[in-house]
């Protein structure tokens, strides 16, 4: 009978830590962009228009902030998630499921790299 292996191989986990910095990567710039977005004024020109449209327009504008902001928000915990992801790689338990014990499908891991928990106990959440 063969013994399933509770980890993976060094080669996958390689793999995963180059995917999981790419992804770090990109969403670092995406950080960027939304800050950017979320600090730019954007002088849409509207001091000469009337009193209404001005302020229809400041709504918009700080509704826009508050959406970007939790953007902004979203993206750093994404971030975070993805560095605790590459310390599980150096501590050889990436991709292992912390209810079950057992590996996280690879496929899994591709589409959610930070994941720590397989399916099947994600869906005993609900």
């Amino acid at each position: 009978m063969a013994i399933k292996s509770t980890r993976y191989s060094d080669k996958d986990l390689e793999r995963f830590r180059k995917l999981i910095l790419d992804k770090i990567g990109k969403a670092k710039h995406d950080l960027e962009l939304i800050k950017s977005a979320y600090m730019n004024d954007h002088n849409n020109g509207t001091e000469d228009t009337a009193p209404t449209f001005k302020a229809f327009d400041e709504g918009s504008s700080v509704m826009s902030k508050e959406s970007n902001s939790q953007l902004a928000l979203r993206q750093e915990k994404f971030i975070r998630d993805l560095k605790t992801a590459l310390i599980r790689i150096e501590n050889k338990t990436y991709g292992v499921c912390r209810v079950t014990g057992k590996l996280i499908s690879k496929r899994r891991l591709k589409l959610v790299p930070h994941a720590t928990l397989s399916i099947a106990a994600k869906n005993m959440q609900k």
